[in-house]
């Protein structure tokens, strides 16, 4: 993936990262000082918070990474949890499906998971054989936000209309973040009005992303989070390289540019956020 870039300037008023992947980002960027024998994570948790990024949310994609997330939050006072089963990874399980989601549900009850996520629906990479089990999950995981009191971070490639459906259909949960917003202004529009949050990631820095940016400037401040779903979709000018928490003040300040905000208070309005949607991180 390449070296990580320059740190940027760091935020003048602190905020989060609603979604990333610390595992992964381990795994596949090679992470600086890995090899001296200090500890990865912690090195990523170091380089965000002297960016002005304090408060992680590590997020789940199977079994195993959600259980790792859950460990990591319970001794980790930066970092809270998101535990869940990937939508294009739900169909491979086959009957293997309902004992992983089983294990998703006891995970959502520990006190520092605190959303259900990454779930929903994904029509890009799971062709029609496996689109109904990808919705059985979607369906259990929206079960399982409701039933534990927690926020639902929903994955939405090429399948807006259906996630609204399905969503509809089973009654939302309290909280809902739409991870990665891919939608146009419309789209933004109707979570909006639904009370839905949207999470903007690097691919708003993106040249080909004006859809994105349209959709920014209609969305209120009071319902904006940022994230960077590292090790991927790293901001502008270094798309292609791998991301980090600690490139969160790219996105942010693109952000205010494009919604003509004041930095600080967006930034403020972002941490705020943040706390309303995961709660207290101490």
């Amino acid at each position: 993936m390449g070296e990580f870039p320059d740190a940027p300037d760091p935020l003048p008023v602190p905020v989060l990262d609603s979604h990333t992947h610390l595992d992964i980002t381990v795994h596949e960027a090679g992470v600086p000082g890995a090899d001296s024998g200090a500890d990865p994570v912690q090195a990523l948790v170091d380089a965000a918070a002297a960016a002005g990024v304090d408060r992680l949310v590590q997020v789940g994609v199977d079994v195993a990474s959600s259980r790792w997330g859950a460990e990591l939050a319970a001794k980790h006072p930066s970092v809270l949890a998101a535990v869940a089963l990937h939508p294009n990874d739900a169909p491979r399980l086959g009957a293997g499906l309902d004992a992983a989601l089983r294990e998703i549900e006891a995970l959502a009850a520990q006190d520092r998971v605190r959303a259900i996520g990454e779930t929903g629906l994904d029509t890009f990479r799971t062709g029609d054989e496996g689109r109904a089990a990808q919705e059985e999950s979607f369906r259990a995981h929206i079960g399982f936000a409701k039933r534990y009191g927690k926020a639902l971070m929903i994955h939405d490639r090429d399948a807006h209309a259906d996630v609204l459906r399905v969503l509809d259909a089973e009654g939302a949960p309290d909280t809902v973040v739409l991870h990665c917003f891919s939608g146009d202004a419309a789209f933004a529009a109707e979570c909006v009005r639904r009370g839905y949050l949207l999470s903007f990631a690097g691919t708003l820095t993106f040249k080909n992303a004006e859809h994105l940016r349209e959709a920014a400037r209609i969305t209120p401040p009071e319902h904006l989070l940022v994230e960077t779903d590292a090790p991927y979709l790293t901001p502008s000018p270094y798309r292609g390289r791998p991301n980090a928490s600690y490139l969160i003040p790219l996105t942010m300040r693109a952000l205010a540019a494009t919604t003509g905000r004041d930095l600080d208070a967006l930034c403020a309005a972002v941490s705020a956020n943040g706390e309303r949607v995961f709660g207290p991180w101490a």
